[in-house]
C-alpha cells in the first residue's frame, strides 16, 4: 500500500508558505463628513449608533485585520450591514480607508492602496485587481465577446486580439457559442457566467466577487459555485468573495471571515470555525449548516484508543465481525469481515468512486470529507479506516455521521 500522506495536508503546507496577496491591518472605513471626530469616538469605544447619533458618520469597517493568501478563496460572511461589502470594496479603492494599512501585491512588491497615487490605483485596478458584481453590471448595448473583452480595450489591447482573449475565456465558462448573443437574451446564470469570463479575461492576480451568486436561483447558484472552485483550482487566483450565505462560504471558502457590526469576530479555516466558533453569535450561524460540506474525518472519527481489542486485532464493527490488525509500527497490516479476507486499498480525494469494490476496506487520512466518507460507507457496507503519516489513529462509521448530522460535533471532544 502507498504512503499515506494527504495531498490536502501538502496543498495546506503549501498554501502556509505562500506570501500574502492581500494584507489589511488596522483598518476603519468612516463613511461621513466627520471622520476624525468619529474616529476619536471609535477610539473611546463608542458604538457604531453612538457615532451615527453624534456625528451622522456611519461606520463601515472597525480595526480590520486580515492576511489573505495568494491562492486562497476568503469569503467575507456577515448578515447585511455587517461591514462585508465596504471592506472588500475597500481593497481596490473603491471604498476610502479613513486609517490603517491596506497593502495589496503587485508583483514583488506591495501597494498601500490606503495612500496611493490615482496612477497606481489606476494600474491596480486595470492589471492586477478585478471585481465581479452581484448584478452582472453587463452592457446592455455591446455582444456577450464585446462585454467581455472591454476591460482588455481599456488596456489598449487592439482589437483582434483582445477578441480572441474573450473568446477563450468564453469557452471557459462554457459560452462560447453564445457570444454574438446580447445580455437580454442571456439568462440570469449565463449573464453571470459572463461576467466571470470579463474578470477573468484581465488575468488580474485577484478576484474581488461581491455577493456574486445571490440573485440566482438555488440551483443556479449551487451550479456556478461548483464551476467557482473548478475554474480556481485550473486558475489559482486569489479571491476575496462576498456572501450572507454561510452554506455557500463553508463550500467554497479555504478560510472565512466572519463580521458582526463592522468588525471582523472570527477568521480561520470552514471545519475551524463550525467546530469552534468564537460567541454565540459565531454559533447560531453555524449551528445549521449542512456538515457534508465542511467536517472532515479528523472531527469525526472515533479514536483509535476508544476501539475494542480483540487479541492483536481492533475491532472496527461488532456486528459484522470486522477486525484489523496493526504491524509493530503502528501500519494496518490485514483486514478481515466475519473470518473473510478484506484487501486495504487507499482512498485518494477525486478517485472515482465507482471503482470501489464491497470487499476493500478503504484506508484514508483523517482529512477525507465527510461527503466521502459516508458514500464509501454506503458502497462497502465497511467501516472507513483513518491513518496519518502511514499509521491508524481511529475510523468512522455509522454513529460518527448520524452524530455530526444531528449537529453534536461541537461537543464531540469533551463528551
Amino acid at each position: 500500500m502507498t504512503s499515506l500522506t494527504s495531498a490536502s495536508t501538502t496543498q495546506a503546507t503549501d498554501m502556509q508558505e505562500q506570501v500574502s496577496a492581500i494584507s489589511i491591518r488596522n483598518l476603519d472605513v468612516i463613511f461621513g463628513n466627520w471622520s476624525h471626530d468619529s474616529l476619536r469616538m471609535l477610539d473611546a469605544g463608542k458604538t457604531r449608533q453612538e457615532i451615527i447619533e453624534t456625528t451622522g458618520d456611519v461606520v463601515g469597517v472597525k480595526n480590520a485585520s486580515i492576511e489573505v493568501k495568494q491562492g486562497e478563496i476568503c469569503v467575507l460572511m456577515g448578515l447585511s450591514g455587517s461591514g462585508k461589502s465596504s471592506l472588500l470594496r475597500a481593497v481596490n479603492g473603491l471604498n476610502k480607508v479613513s486609517r490603517g494599512e491596506l497593502l495589496v501585491r503587485d508583483g514583488e512588491r506591495m501597494v498601500n492602496i490606503a495612500e496611493c497615487d490615482a496612477n497606481t490605483l489606476r494600474h491596480m485596478r486595470s492589471k492586477r485587481v478585478s471585481m465581479v458584481f452581484q448584478k452582472f453590471a453587463l452592457m446592455p448595448w455591446l455582444t456577450v465577446l464585446d462585454n467581455v473583452a472591454f476591460g482588455l480595450e481599456m488596456q489598449g489591447i487592439d482589437k483582434a486580439t483582445r477578441r480572441q482573449m474573450a473568446m477563450e475565456k468564453l469557452k471557459m465558462v462554457g459560452l462560447d457559442e453564445w457570444h454574438d448573443k446580447y445580455p437580454h437574451e442571456l439568462s440570469g446564470g449565463m449573464q453571470q457566467r459572463v461576467g466571470l469570463a470579463r474578470a477573468f479575461a484581465i488575468d488580474s492576480d485577484i478576484l474581488l466577487m461581491d455577493e456574486p451568486f445571490s440573485a440566482l436561483d438555488p440551483l443556479i447558484r449551487s451550479q456556478l459555485q461548483d464551476e467557482l472552485i473548478e475554474l480556481q483550482k485550473r486558475l489559482n487566483k486569489t479571491i476575496l468573495f462576498v456572501s450572507h450565505d454561510l452554506d455557500e462560504a463553508l463550500k467554497i471558502g479555504t478560510n472565512i471571515a466572519i463580521m458582526e457590526s463592522a468588525e471582523i469576530i472570527q477568521h480561520g479555516k470552514p471545519e475551524d470555525i463550525v467546530l469552534n466558533p468564537s460567541n454565540a453569535y459565531v454559533q447560531d450561524f453555524v449551528a445549521h449548516t449542512n456538515p457534508l460540506n465542511v467536517l472532515r474525518g479528523r472531527a469525526l472519527m472515533t479514536d483509535i484508543s476508544d476501539l475494542e481489542r480483540r487479541d492483536d486485532a481492533l475491532v472496527l464493527d461488532r456486528h459484522t465481525d470486522t477486525l484489523v490488525t496493526l504491524n509493530a509500527d503502528g501500519t494496518p497490516a490485514s483486514a478481515s469481515r466475519n473470518g473473510q479476507s478484506l484487501s486495504l486499498q487507499q482512498w485518494t480525494e477525486g478517485q472515482d468512486l465507482d471503482l470501489i469494490q464491497p470487499d476493500q476496506l478503504m484506508v484514508a487520512t483523517p482529512d477525507i470529507s465527510m461527503r466521502d466518507a459516508i458514500e464509501i460507507r454506503h458502497r462497502t457496507s465497511l467501516p472507513v479506516l483513518l491513518c496519518e503519516d502511514d499509521k491508524c489513529t481511529g475510523m468512522l462509521e455509522d454513529d460518527d455521521f448520524y452524530h455530526a448530522l444531528l449537529g453534536k460535533h461541537f461537543n464531540k471532544e469533551t463528551e
